[in-house]
């Protein structure tokens, strides 16, 4: 989370080295990002490997994606507090231990345990490198540049992950998406301690400890009856238990963030409808994306018996369109606002969705090909509108929180759809199982159409302020 108050003077950086802690902290991100679908592709083979079905394995991705979402906010107060290249280091040092743990997991349970210490040091990166690039850039003209760079590495990362996935596991196995981690963190680690300077916030916010348990409890218990409802029943007594602990939970969290003296969300930015569709909008965005990551994985090599490697390659249109229209999103938010990259984004992704709602064992694969590259301009154009919606128009004390909170809702919505399309799939053979996830492609289209509606919400012609 960006800080919430005036910070500390930073002392001024050169260029050279301001461009290259942007380089440090993206890289940082990228390997956030790709964790959160690198395995994806490598599901199956876990699953083989570890003998677990389809059910076991979403908590493979979603224990990594529950933690990071709920733990956002605070890791980036505490950076605040102690220091954001202290807690950053720690975050580095946190994920790649929990990385090798990932990489000799004999068992799932165990995966799932070192997946969620995963989140916990990837939640103390991502909010944490961007405040420390935007103390690192004073000017404001750089600094946009440097987050337009940002958010195209952001999106780069997430569509890279299946990809990279799938080379890995063909030449070295599934346990190789872990290990990669390894190295790329020590080098982290080295370049950190050389070139990022400390900073912190002059009057750093309080820990919100009892918002904070709510939260986490809120987003575990919704996540796990998603995942576990078609297996014990949407109307069983354990099924109606966690319904009445969710709605407790719910309550609890709200109460506490409205009567503390410095809660961890400021719930009257959800007032604001620009605000509260932008952050539904980030969810939906997420929610689209995993759950066409999902599918694509478990269709091809379930369905049609391909490799890890094979399946990945064809998420490379969704990554080329994602990296080609980040960039181009963030020039037309800077030029005409958020409204007309948000309506490219929602028809593109719904025409992505569309184009696969008929979906079958023997469905041409240009067919596919293209749904994916239509999914993926869709992502990269919805990230910079999305974030310059919530935040326009808001005081720099209130801008920080609010774009942390669409960072939480973009990792729930993750977390959301890869529940939403294991639940569709994971009682279907490799027979059924193009008509089991067509509703998640139906899913994905109406993600796309809500953007449309976030398009109306935004302030046509609000560019983003620095």
């Amino acid at each position: 989370m960006l800080t919430t108050s005036p910070a500390a003077p930073p002392s001024p950086l050169s260029a050279r080295r301001r461009w290259t802690v942007l380089a440090v902290c993206a890289l940082s991100m990228f390997l956030v990002g790709v964790d959160t679908t690198i395995v994806n592709v490598g599901l199956p083979e876990i699953g083989r490997g570890l003998g677990v079905g389809t059910r076991g394995l979403e908590w493979v991705v979603d224990a990594y994606t529950v933690v990071l979402a709920s733990l956002l906010i605070v890791s980036g107060a505490l950076a605040d507090r102690f220091g954001r290249r202290r807690v950053f280091r720690c975050g580095l040092l946190v994920f790649g231990l929990a990385s090798l743990a990932c990489a000799l997991a004999p068992s799932l349970g165990v995966l799932v345990a070192a997946r969620a210490v995963q989140g916990i040091g990837a939640s103390m990166l991502s909010p944490v490198a961007l405040a420390i690039v935007v103390n690192a850039m004073p000017d404001p003209r750089e600094r946009a540049r440097a987050i337009g760079v940002w958010a195209s590495v952001f999106g780069l990362s997430m569509a890279a992950g299946p990809v990279t996935g799938g080379s890995l596991i063909a030449a070295f196995g599934w346990r190789s998406v872990f290990w990669i981690n390894a190295p790329v963190v020590a080098a982290a680690l080295v370049l950190v301690a050389v070139v990022v300077p400390e900073s912190r916030a002059a009057r750093p916010r309080r820990l919100d400890l009892p918002g904070q348990a709510l939260l986490t409890l809120l987003l575990c218990l919704a996540v796990g009856v998603l995942i576990e409802g078609p297996r014990v029943g949407w109307a069983s007594p354990a099924a109606l238990t966690v319904y009445a602990l969710i709605a407790a939970a719910t309550a609890g969290f709200v109460l506490a963030e409205r009567h503390g003296e410095q809660p961890l969300m400021d719930l009257g930015l959800f007032r604001r409808p620009p605000f509260a569709t932008a952050v539904l909008g980030a969810m939906a965005v997420f929610v689209a994306l995993n759950v066409a990551l999902l599918l694509n994985t478990l269709y091809f090599q379930h369905t049609r018996g391909w490799t890890p490697l094979a399946t990945g390659l064809t998420t490379l249109p969704m990554a080329f369109g994602a990296t080609l229209c980040a960039p181009w999103s963030g020039a037309l938010v800077g030029r005409h606002g958020p409204r007309l990259p948000l309506i490219l984004a929602g028809g593109f992704t719904a025409a992505g969705g569309l184009c696969l709602v008929d979906l079958g064992p023997d469905t041409a694969v240009p067919l596919i090909l293209l749904a994916h590259l239509l999914i993926g301009v869709g992502f990269g154009f919805a990230n910079a509108p999305l974030t310059n919606t919530a935040v326009s128009g808001l005081p720099p004390s209130r801008a920080g929180v609010a774009g942390a909170v669409t960072s939480t809702a973009r990792q729930v919505g993750a977390a959301v759809g890869i529940a939403t399309a294991g639940g569709l799939v994971a009682g279907a053979g490799p027979a059924g199982l193009a008509v089991a996830s067509r509703p998640g492609w139906l899913l994905v289209t109406a993600c796309g159409l809500f953007l449309l509606v976030a398009a109306r919400a935004a302030r046509p012609g609000t560019a983003a302020t620095p």
